[in-house]
Formats: structure tokens, sequence, C-alpha cells
């Protein structure tokens, strides 16, 4: 193949052509570099500065009229070509046929355009008829190379295969910017779509790929442009910018800022891939699997702003809300699982969105966030009980006859609710939040303890009693929800809150004896002797605290019922039997019948609340028989009575009593070789121990 000899020559031997070369080899290499970093600008300056030295030629062109275009007709590209644009639309938008097979036998004439002629059709993107252009130039190149006409001139050589590098490379540009800008106009363009699949099989019929890779330094003619590559590579970069557009706001403008952002990501995206389904796939061939290499380019761009999201500091929920959108969201039907996105958008053949590193580091950050959480919770409990129940002093309700607090529930729901949207990322997960929840519940419940008996302590207040039952009963209820609904073993928890119940009864019994002790030193006094005290007043006292416990959960509002019971009954009898009063008959019948009195009373008042110790009653109705009895042989019978119903009674309680009662040593000691043989009968003890721990007092010998 020649070019016209006229035409060349007068370009190529002027002074001014050797400049303009000198100016086209300066701008093709500023294109060349710029071109594989995406940058358009320097290859349009470069293009523009060829265009500006190029004209002449142009009108060379024009000068040699019919020569020229009969030239330029006589040569044709060795290639097969497809249908019209508008055909090839109507075929691929319809049928969605393979484009190979769609090639026309008729192939299309290459025209003489300048550079700045083909460059103008790029720019309007006719880029079937610059590419025709453009394949007729590096024919021509190819062929004058190969007819060794630049063998006197190399750089004339460098310079048109540079112009033919420069113009496929815009075309690529062309490609680029009509992949990229698909998504982003509201309307699909089929026509130019269906015209870039015709220029990309049209390239690839060209420059078959042979497999051999172009040396380093050689020139580029003739070589595949891997437009379909390019194409890949936009629709990449389309993804990519698309994700990168969705508005994110700042923490401190929008505290849920991440959900918001997901939130609007999810439904963009949903529309782009709604419209690629249903608009653009259709201008393809099927072999190009559209949906596919969209999923796949956002898939890939959904998982790198992920990363980059999972490298910045997050709290407990902006955790939690990217975890759960990885795990739950994006292939569900809120995202890619859409029904409407069915069945051309699969996720089956997705790689992970994370890696397992960056999914590793998110689930160790959401642990170690949730202790913190988690405590705060605990501590919001706490602070809540202070304020709003003991400050207050409201009294806990009562429901089935217990009192109730909430303290239980509380705590179980903020364990199930953690385990229950952990559980929905992984059982892994789930499983760690649970360990987590009972090393904080561990730690919670003694400062728990400690914060109310300090509070209890610090003050006389109506409602402690009331609460230490409350609270004695929400201890067994969570004790009893851990193993029922969380399958845990709470022997641990069990020792910490034995230990806190213990403390809190101490609070609770010392508080009931700050309250009874004046009431029970008065015994015997002048003043309770002459009945300035209402014998109901003990009573009463004991009542303030042991009225609680009917609300108590048995056993352990039981145990600690008979406990105070037995406790007060003891305390009456010590505080009778170390008594160093005279008293004359008279007297002694009044403190007979005080003391009958006051038992019955107290007796009466603990078995009405609940107390099952009625066992204890006979002892100091005993004890106010001998102390009133004038009869002495009644004195023996009532001895033995209180040796048979309390078999743990010693010698020197029975003295301490007698003497008491105003007896002399020859009596005592007649009566209680009678009356304290019942000792020894091993079936008078029924196990029970009411006087083993109470102090005698030295016996006055002038009693």
């Amino acid at each position: 193949m020649e070019l016209d000899s006229s035409c060349v020559t007068s370009e190529r031997d002027s002074p001014m052509k050797r400049a303009v070369e000198e100016k086209m080899e300066v701008a093709s290499e500023l294109s060349r570099e710029t071109l594989h970093s995406g940058g358009n600008r320097f290859f349009e300056r470069g293009v523009k500065t060829i265009i500006s030295f190029r004209k002449p030629k142009q009108s060379l062109y024009k000068e040699k009229g019919k020569e020229g275009t009969g030239t330029w007709k006589g040569i044709r590209l060795s290639l097969r070509s497809y249908k019209t644009c508008e055909e090839t639309k109507t075929t691929i938008c319809n049928g969605v046929e393979e484009i190979s097979e769609k090639i026309a036998a008729e192939p299309i004439q290459g025209k003489p355009l300048s550079v700045m002629e083909i460059n103008e059709l790029i720019q309007k993107r006719q880029l079937l008829e610059a590419f025709a252009s453009i394949k007729y130039l590096e024919d021509e190149t190819i062929a004058e190379r190969d007819a060794e006409k630049y063998k006197d001139n190399p750089q004339e050589f460098v310079r048109k295969s540079r112009d033919v590098d420069l113009l496929y490379n815009s075309i690529t540009n062309a490609i680029q910017s009509i992949v990229v800008g698909t998504l982003e106009h509201p309307t699909v363009e089929d026509t130019m779509l269906t015209s870039l699949v015709t220029l990309i099989a049209r390239e690839e019929a060209a420059h078959p790929n042979t497999g051999n890779n172009t040396a380093p330094g050689s020139d580029l003619l003739g070589t595949p442009r891997k437009w379909r590559e390019e194409w890949r590579e936009a629709i990449k970069e389309s993804a990519r910018k698309r994700v990168q557009s969705i508005p994110m706001a700042s923490k401190e403008e929008q505290s849920s800022w991440l959900d918001l952002h997901l939130d609007v990501l999810q439904k963009h995206l949903r529309e782009d891939l709604l419209k690629i389904k249903l608009s653009v796939r259709k201008c393809y061939p099927e072999e190009y699997q559209v949906c596919d290499v969209y999923v796949e380019a956002f898939h890939k761009a959904i998982a790198s702003h992920l990363h980059d999201l999972s490298q910045r500091l997050l709290d407990f929920s902006e955790l939690y809300t990217l975890l759960d959108w990885v795990a739950n969201t994006y292939r569900s039907e809120l995202f890619l699982g859409h029904p409407d996105l069915k069945p051309e958008v699969k996720t089956e053949n997705l790689s992970l969105l994370l890696t397992p590193d960056d999914w590793d580091k998110l689930k160790n950050n959401y642990i170690i966030s949730a202790k913190g959480k988690i405590k705060s919770y605990f501590g919001n409990i706490l602070r809540l009980e202070v304020t709003e129940k003991w400050q207050k002093e409201v009294h806990p309700e009562v429901k089935e006859n217990l009192y109730h607090s909430s303290l239980s529930f509380d705590i179980q729901t903020i364990i199930g609710e953690h385990m229950k949207i952990s559980g929905a990322i992984s059982r892994s997960l789930e499983k760690k939040m649970l360990e987590l929840s009972l090393v904080e519940l561990h730690e919670f419940i003694p400062r728990f303890g400690e914060e109310f008996v300090a509070w209890s302590t610090a003050q006389d207040s109506s409602v402690f009693a009331p609460y230490f039952a409350a609270y004695i009963n929400s201890f067994y209820d969570l004790v009893s929800g851990l193993e029922t609904v969380f399958k845990v073993n709470t022997d641990d928890l069990q020792k910490i809150l034995a230990a806190v119940t213990r403390n809190f009864t101490n609070i609770f019994l010392s508080k009931l004896r700050t309250k009874a002790q004046p009431l029970l030193k008065k015994i015997l006094t002048k003043d309770w002797i002459l009945a300035t005290e209402r014998p109901d007043s003990l009573a009463l006292a004991v009542s303030q605290f042991s009225k609680h416990l009917q609300h108590m959960r048995d056993p352990t509002g039981q145990e600690l019922l008979r406990d105070i019971h037995k406790y007060m009954v003891k305390q009456y009898i010590t505080q009778v039997i170390k008594t160093r009063r005279q008293m004359n008959g008279e007297t002694r019948q009044q403190v007979s019948e005080k003391m009958n009195q006051e038992a019955r009373i107290l007796n009466n008042t603990l078995i009405d609340q609940g107390s099952d110790s009625d066992w204890l009653l006979p002892a100091i109705h005993h004890i106010a028989n001998i102390i009133g009895e004038k009869k002495k042989d009644k004195i023996k019978e009532y001895v033995k009575e209180l040796c048979q119903d309390y078999p743990d009674i010693r010698k020197e309680h029975i003295q301490v009593i007698l003497t008491l009662r105003g007896l002399g040593r020859t009596r005592r000691a007649a009566i209680l070789r009678q009356g304290y043989r019942v000792l020894d009968s091993p079936d008078s003890r029924d196990g029970s121990t009411l006087f083993a721990d109470i102090d005698v007092p030295v016996i006055i010998s002038c009693f």
C-alpha cells in the first residue's frame, strides 16, 4: 500500500513540519504518561497541539480532490463489519444475541480524515466512524513501516504511530466515560451502548489477540487494545464512584450517621442494580454477563468502602450496625436479595464482603465495647434504684404476695437483648456475649450489695425492710432465670449472692436489735412493772421488720422469721434471768402476768406473720408461772415442764429462775433434784435448742 508521494513529501520536508514533529512528540509523550492514570486534560492538551500543527495536512487532502479520495476508497479494513448502529441496537435490545454472530458481510471503508477530524468524531461519540479511520491510519503506517519507508526518517514513523496510539487512547477514554456515565444519567442511552458493543467487537476482530505481548519500547501498532477489559474496568470505576458518592454525615452532625449512610447506600445501589437489570442488560449480548459484572464491581466497591469504615474508631452501636449490615442486610431482601432484582442478580458466588481479619477485628472490638456498655447498663440499674426508689422511699410492689423488684428482670433483659442481637450476627458472638455478661454480673452484684448496705446503714428508712425482702426475692429469680432461660451454671453466682444476702440479713437483724433492745432492757424495771409501757410495744417494734418477711420467698423468709422469733424469746429470757431485783409476792404476781401477756402478744404476732416456731411459746410462760407461783409443789411442776419442753436447759438456768422467784438454796436444791432429772431422758430431746447459748449470771448468795 502506498500513499500519494507529493502529499507526504510536501508535508515532511518543510522546516515547519520538523517543528511540528518535535511538538507532536512532546504532546504524545505527555498523553501516554497520563492516560494510564485516567488523566484526560493532558491528553486533550496533546491532541490540541497535534491538531494545531496538522491542519496543513488536512488542506492538502482537500487540494488533492478526487485523487486523494480515490486513494482512500481503494483501501478497506481487513475485518468483517457489524450492522449499522440502529440495526445493532434493535437486535441486541430485543433478542440479546451474541454480537459476534451479527457481523455484516459488507466491510466498512475508512475515510481519509485528519487527526483533528478523527478527534472531533470521538468527541461527538461517533466512535465507529472514528475507529474505521484510525484503523485505516494504522494499517497505512504499518504498511509504510514494512516497506522501510521511514528508514531515513524514523521520527516520522514515531510521530504517526503515536498519533494512532493517542487516538486509540482517546476512544478508550470515551468508552470509560460512556460506561461510567451510564448510571449517572436518568435514562439509558441504548444507541450509545449498542454502538459501544459493536465498537468493541470490531476492535477485537481487527486486532486478534495472538497471545504475544508487545516488547517494552516497541510501538503498539496492530496490538489488541483490550477494550472489553477497559469496559470492565470502567464498570468498576463506575461502581466505585457510585459508592463513594453516597452522602455520609459526621457523627457530630448525626449520632446515627452510620445507620443513615448504609440505608441510603442500599437504597441507591438497589435502584442502580434494578436499572441495570431492566435497561442496561438488554443492550449487551449474553456473553457480556452484564449483571454479573456490575454486581461483582459493586461488591468490590462496597467491600473497599466497608474496609475503610471498619478502620474508624466506632462505638458499640456503630460496630453492631456494621456487623449486622454485613451479616444480615447485605444479601437480604433489603438489598441484593430484593425480589425485584431476581434472578439476574446473584449473590451465591460473591466473595466475603469483609476479609476474615477485618471481620474478626470488628467482632473483637464489638465485644470490648460491649463490656463497657453492659457495665454502663448495670450501673444505670443501680443509679435508678438509688434515685428513684431508695431516696424517694417508694415502696416496692407486691405481686402474688411477694415483694417485687425489677432487678432480676432488668438484668436478664440486658443479657438477653445483647445475646439476641449478637446471635443474629454469629453463634460464637452470642456465646461470647453471654460469657461477658456473666463476668460483668459477678462484678455488679457485690457493688450493688455494697451500695445498698451503705445506704441502709446511713439512715433509718421505712423502705429498707421491704427492699431487703424484694432483693432477696429477686436474687432467687435471677438464679432461676439464668439456669432455665440461659442454661448457665450459676454455682459461682450463688456464692456471690449468698454473701450479699448475709450482709443484707446482718443489716436487717442489726436494725431489728436496735429497735428491740431499748424495750428489752426495760423488762422487770419499775416502769415496766407499773405498766407505763404498752404490753404490745415490743411486738410492734419487732413487727416493723418481721411483717415484711411474709412477703419474702420461702425458704429464706420462713427461716429468717424463725430466727427472729427465736432471737426475741432468747433475748427476753436473757433479760429476765439477769435481773437482780428483789420482789415481794404482789410484785411477782404483776411480773408474771405482764410476762405472760407480752409473750402471748409477741408469739401471736410472729405466728400470724408466718413463723412456725410455736415450740417457743411455752418458754416465757413457764418462767413467768414459776416467778408468780405461790405453791412450792406447783413450782416443781412448772420446772419439770420447762425441762421437758427445752432439754438443752442447764441447772444454772433453773437456779437463776428459782432465785428470781425468791427461793433459798435449800429449796432450790430440792426442786432441782426432782424436776431436773428429765434431762437424763433421751426421749425428751427434740433437737431444738433455746437455752444452750443463753449466758447465766453469777447467783448472788443473798438470794
